[in-house]
C-alpha cells in the first residue's frame, strides 16, 4: 500500500466533505473493500466532470479533488460530477490495476471490468458534460504536462494559462515528444479524439466519443512531494473552469 494515501480514510474525508457541500452519491460498484462512488452537485451553469484515481498508484488527483471540495471551490454555477477514486481496488493497493489486475483506464471500449462497465452506464444515463478533467500522474516525467482533446475551437491562450498556473511547482514537460506523443508545446500534447489502440479506449476518448466537446487529462511527476502534485492538480483545475466561467 502507498505510504502517501489510505483509501478508507479517504473515503470517509471525501464522504463528510461531499455531503457537507450539498453533493448527492451514487454507487456505482460495490468491489471487494471500498465501493466505486459517483457523487453530483445540480447547477444551473455548464456540466463539468472531474475524475481521479482511475491508477491505483496516482493518489494526487484524489487528493486534490478533496483539497478543492474542501476549499468550497464547487458552488452550484456549475453542474458537478465528481468520480474522486475510480480504482477503489487499485488505490488500496497502491498499484496501477485493479484487484484483478487490469488497467481500467483501457476498458471504456470493451467495458470488461465491472468499475468501467458501472462508471459508463452511470455516465450514460447523463446528458454529456461540457467540460471534463482527468486528475493522473506520470512516474516518468520530470515536469507537468496536459492531453488536451478538442471538439470545439481551438484555444492556445488557455493552454498557456494552465501551464502558468502550474509553474510554481512544475516546469513544463520539454518535448518535442512527450509519452510517446509528439507534442504541440512544452508541456502540451494536443490529441486526436482518437484511441492510440482500436479497443483501449481511455476515459477521455470515451469522453469525446459521447460528445464532450473538451476534455484535459493532467500529469504530475510521481517523483515530487506529493504536497506539490496535489497543488498543480487543483491550480490547473481552477485556472480551466475559470476560464469556462468567462467563455
Amino acid at each position: 500500500m502507498s505510504s502517501e494515501f489510505e483509501l478508507t480514510t479517504y473515503q470517509m474525508m471525501f464522504r463528510a466533505a461531499a455531503e457537507a457541500a450539498g453533493f448527492t452519491p451514487s454507487e456505482l460498484a460495490p468491489l471487494d473493500g471500498e465501493p466505486l462512488v459517483a457523487w453530483e452537485l445540480p447547477g444551473d451553469g455548464p456540466r463539468v466532470y472531474l475524475s481521479a484515481g482511475i491508477h491505483g498508484d496516482e493518489p494526487a488527483g484524489s487528493l486534490a479533488l478533496l483539497e478543492l471540495l474542501r476549499g468550497g471551490f464547487f458552488t452550484p454555477s456549475y453542474h458537478w460530477l465528481i468520480c474522486p477514486a475510480l480504482n477503489p481496488t487499485g488505490l488500496a493497493a497502491g498499484s496501477r490495476e485493479n484487484a484483478a489486475g487490469l488497467d481500467l483506464n483501457r476498458d471504456y471500449f470493451l467495458r470488461e471490468t465491472r468499475e468501467i462497465a458501472a462508471h459508463a452506464a452511470w455516465l450514460d444515463a447523463r446528458p454529456r458534460p461540457d467540460l471534463f478533467m482527468s486528475l493522473h500522474e506520470d512516474w516518468e516525467a520530470a515536469g507537468f504536462y496536459f492531453y488536451e482533446i478538442n471538439l470545439a475551437g481551438d484555444d492556445p491562450g488557455r493552454a498557456q494559462q494552465i501551464l502558468a498556473a502550474v509553474k510554481p511547482w512544475f516546469a513544463p514537460e520539454a518535448g518535442p515528444e512527450i509519452d510517446g506523443h509528439e507534442a504541440r508545446a512544452a508541456g502540451w500534447i494536443y490529441h486526436a479524439a482518437e484511441p492510440d489502440l482500436p479497443e483501449g479506449w481511455p476515459e477521455a476518448i470515451y469522453l469525446a466519443k459521447i460528445g464532450c466537446p473538451v476534455s484535459f487529462t493532467f500529469e504530475t511527476p510521481s517523483h515530487a512531494p506529493l504536497a506539490q502534485r496535489v497543488a498543480a492538480h487543483a491550480a490547473a483545475v481552477r485556472v480551466v473552469c475559470a476560464g469556462l466561467a468567462k467563455a
